[in-house]
């Protein structure tokens, strides 16, 4: 830990700590990867830059699985991970994990992914602003909502009398 030193109510740390990375980690169920790793290239157009396997499997036994994935998608890095026995994760619906992703066709993206095996929560809908939301839950659990980018106003709309 960085020490930290106070002055004048404010903390100054004295060493800073870097990151090279923020990604987002969704847990799918035992031996999932896979699918799940093809269902986002396949719905999202993610990009695979990298992968784990289970180690050591026995030449007798069927095709080793994929332990974990790292996508890029939409500018962002996304670590696809299977339970494992010794995980404290729960995959149970992934009800904490929804993902956010910004289009200029929700409509089709929804579609896509339905058309993939994704499950559509209610209709794509009108929201302030004059864009459009829709939302799906993909086959291994994890929500995700499409929406259209935010239409930027001008000062003299915003100052407009009605």
């Amino acid at each position: 830990m960085a020490q930290v030193e106070v002055s004048n109510g404010a903390a100054a740390e004295k060493s800073l700590v870097s990151f090279s990375a923020c990604m987002t980690q969704l847990t799918v169920e035992a031996h999932k990867v896979g699918d799940a790793v093809s269902f986002y290239k396949s719905v999202f157009g993610a990009v695979e830059s990298g992968h784990s396997l289970y180690p050591k499997r026995k030449a007798d036994q069927e095709l080793p699985h994929l332990l974990s994935a790292e996508l890029q998608l939409a500018g962002s890095t996304v670590l696809v991970c299977d339970v494992s026995s010794d995980s404290t994760a729960k995959t149970e619906g992934n009800k904490m994990t929804t993902l956010h992703l910004v289009t200029d066709d929700v409509e089709a993206a929804v579609a896509k992914a339905v058309d993939a095996g994704a499950v559509k929560a209610g209709e794509v809908s009108e929201v302030d602003g004059g864009g459009k939301r829709g939302k799906v839950t993909d086959p291994f659990g994890v929500a995700w909502i499409f929406s259209s980018p935010a239409i930027k106003t001008t000062e003299k709309d915003e100052n407009k009398e009605f």
